[in-house]
């Protein structure tokens, strides 16, 4: 079973571009391209669910978009360079964790809901936000 997330960046500094990294290693592509400017950009990615609601307590995800170790997946979002913007002083990433999602959660998106989460664009520095997302809000359920 798949199932549908997005992420919304919220007010990210204008004249970056982002991306959502797909594969890892050697096998990295920057999908979604995306330069900032005034509002804010989404991105959408579907995620594999693996795993039994009935012998796992909290469902397993995978996939070309999903990264990092069981119970620590995240989805990377590239910035500036990472994104193929060659000509930019920026080269991030910003890591989503994949976390409290639940086999509630799951069941839902099977009727039409999806996961959706907001991040900030922009760090403490003042240039893109990058590294994990803190605080993380988390995901919620949206129902189309």
């Amino acid at each position: 079973m798949e199932i549908k997330f997005e992420i919304l960046l919220i007010n990210p500094p204008a004249g970056v571009l982002f991306g959502l990294q797909k594969g890892s290693g050697n096998a990295v592509e920057s999908l979604q391209k995306q330069m900032s400017g005034t509002g804010d950009l989404s991105f959408t990615f579907e995620a594999i669910v693996k795993g039994d609601s009935a012998a796992d307590a909290l469902p397993k995800l995978s996939g070309a978009f999903v990264q990092g170790p069981a119970g620590g997946k995240f989805v990377y979002i590239g910035i500036g360079t990472y994104a193929g913007q060659w000509d930019s002083i920026w080269s991030r990433r910003l890591k989503v964790p994949l976390t409290g999602i639940t086999w509630e959660d799951i069941d839902a998106t099977s009727k039409g809901a999806f996961l959706r989460t907001k991040v900030p664009g922009t760090g403490k520095d003042g240039g893109p936000n990058c590294a994990t997302v803190k605080p993380f809000e988390g995901w919620k359920l949206v129902i189309k």
